[in-house]
């Protein structure tokens, strides 16, 4: 089965939420984006230290500090974060989006015409998608659900 890591998922869910406060143009706080997101700071910590190498955040120090995305949102996909925390995209090793590796059976293989398909169409919905459009969303789920706790 095709599943995605923790790694990626909580990733991405972190860059969006770095994604929703890109406009402060101040670090958000690790504590807050683990807070929001649910998750746990020293593993959020270990993903920042992926992005910030793979150049997708900096981080900056001090008692302000925290992380910012390195670019607009608009301007990392939701493919450049899952490839930066997971490597290229490959559902299996002879379609690796980076190279293949030597099949014996390549010339003759029934199956892999349809794995680079499955390849193709996850790169295509991965690099199709921003970190601003996954922010408006969030910030449209936060509004309804404030909306839904004030009737309460």
């Amino acid at each position: 089965m095709l599943k995605f890591s923790t790694r990626s998922r909580y990733g991405l869910r972190a860059m969006v939420e770095l994604a929703v406060n890109y406009s402060t143009d101040e670090p958000t706080p690790l504590s807050l984006v683990a807070e929001k997101q649910e998750l746990s700071e020293g593993y959020l910590e270990q993903l920042m230290t992926f992005l910030r190498k793979g150049g997708l955040v900096r981080s900056v120090r001090g008692a302000q500090g925290g992380y910012l995305l390195s670019r607009p949102p608009g301007q990392i996909t939701a493919g450049d974060i899952i490839r930066c925390l997971e490597g290229p995209l490959s559902p299996t090793d002879c379609v690796n989006e980076d190279g293949p590796d030597p099949c014996e059976r390549a010339e003759i293989c029934v199956t892999r015409g349809l794995w680079e398909k499955v390849r193709i169409a996850i790169a295509d919905v991965l690099d199709s998608v921003t970190l601003e459009e996954l922010s408006k969303n969030a910030e449209e789920i936060r509004r309804s659900r404030e909306s839904y706790m004030y009737y309460l």
